[in-house]
């Protein structure tokens, strides 16, 4: 019964996406957006992120931290809409879909450096830009994947992510033998890309928005051991399908000889850039997961 549940899903999902993908770039963005809008917060997931924006955003009132839901589930849709698409969206167009990229000049000063590089984001605006456009400028990585429970599923959203970036490049399980097979690959010069915004039981406090946060130290702990390059960035919207991918400037890892201590100065200061984000943006981040304690989230 699991494998033919699971096999309709898969079925459902490629017809989704195929229908999606038959639609313009743009009407395909507002149709998911749309969709995700209306039907997203009233969802009971939705009591999470109102939960989160209390805990990160304790100045908003109830009708801003209403709209910000709203907003969030819309960006969901909206990405992914845009899923389909991203392959073929155009580089600069004056205008309508397409994308672009502010700060380029730090891509290449990373290619020019020839040492490793773990590109750092977080689930904002379109997420599934970034691999395609850092690939495009001579930086193809590899990324850390939390494998979905349909295969099918699973699958359908691998060739999508192939296709997007024109190339294979290795995807790595989370859990402790994908961060083995990940640090091999950064060590024989290859690069890696991390989502580092979700909470990992087994990763290190750092602080996020003023509140310990179990944060993954997957991307200091690489840097620091490979000298690696670290790169941030995020993605923003302009329209429908017309993106923008944000890249800062480079961080360069420094190594004091107290380990412990160097891997949380640099996991605090990735979460300090997360926040940054967010706060520019708060519609744009996926609030829908317990980023803090779980006593937090208990009913009062």
């Amino acid at each position: 019964m699991k494998k033919i549940l699971h096999k309709t899903e898969a079925t459902v999902a490629r017809l989704l996406l195929h229908a999606l993908k038959t639609l313009p770039p743009a009407a395909a963005s507002t149709l998911g957006g749309m969709t995700a809008r209306f039907i997203g917060p009233r969802l009971p997931v939705s009591r999470i992120a109102n939960t989160n924006l209390k805990l990160a955003l304790p100045y908003l009132n109830a009708r801003a931290r209403k709209r910000i839901v709203r907003e969030c589930w819309e960006n969901l849709g909206r990405t992914i809409g845009e899923f389909p698409h991203i392959a073929a969206l155009p580089h600069n167009s004056p205008s309508g879909p397409g994308w672009r990229v502010e700060g380029a000049e730090h891509l290449e000063t990373a290619r020019q450096s020839g040492k490793p590089v773990i590109f750092f984001s977080g689930h904002i605006g379109n997420w599934e830009l970034m691999p395609p456009v850092v690939a495009r400028h001579g930086l193809p990585f590899a990324s850390f994947y939390r494998a979905a429970s349909n295969e099918g599923v699973n699958s359908l959203i691998h060739d999508l992510r192939r296709n997007a970036m024109g190339q294979d490049v290795p995807m790595f399980p989370k859990g402790s033998k994908g961060a083995r097979s990940a640090l091999r690959y950064l060590g024989q010069g290859g690069h890696l890309g991390v989502l580092g915004d979700q909470k990992m039981n087994d990763g290190i406090e750092a602080s996020l928005f003023g509140r310990p946060a179990m944060t993954a130290s997957a991307a200091a702990v690489f840097a620091l051991r490979h000298q690696a390059l670290i790169i941030t960035g995020h993605v923003y919207r302009e329209g429908p399908a017309r993106l923008v991918l944000q890249v800062d400037a480079p961080i360069h890892p420094l190594a004091t000889g107290d380990r412990q201590a160097d891997v949380l100065a640099l996991t605090q200061k990735l979460n300090n850039r997360l926040q940054e984000w967010i706060e520019k943006r708060p519609g744009l981040w996926l609030w829908l997961h317990r980023r803090w304690d779980k006593s937090l989230y208990r009913k009062p």
